[in-house]
């Protein structure tokens, strides 16, 4: 199981999202894949605005812990 908290955790609930996205549309594809409050609150805290692929989900999760 991922911990929770990780970027491992934030890719489960994020499969499925068309790149690129923006962070609404992390929003919404995380909350139709059953995302609990700690990933919403995890996508919320990005700085990013935009992503091009999920590596750049990544990145703006390691930047923003």
């Amino acid at each position: 199981m991922a911990v929770k908290g990780s970027a491992a955790e934030l890719e489960k609930y994020l499969r499925g999202v068309d790149y690129p996205a923006s962070k609404s549309d992390l929003l919404s594809k995380a909350k139709a894949n059953g995302a609990p409050s700690e990933v919403i609150d995890m996508i919320n805290s990005l700085t990013e605005d935009r992503f091009n692929s999920p590596i750049d989900v990544s990145k703006a999760f390691g930047e923003s812990r």
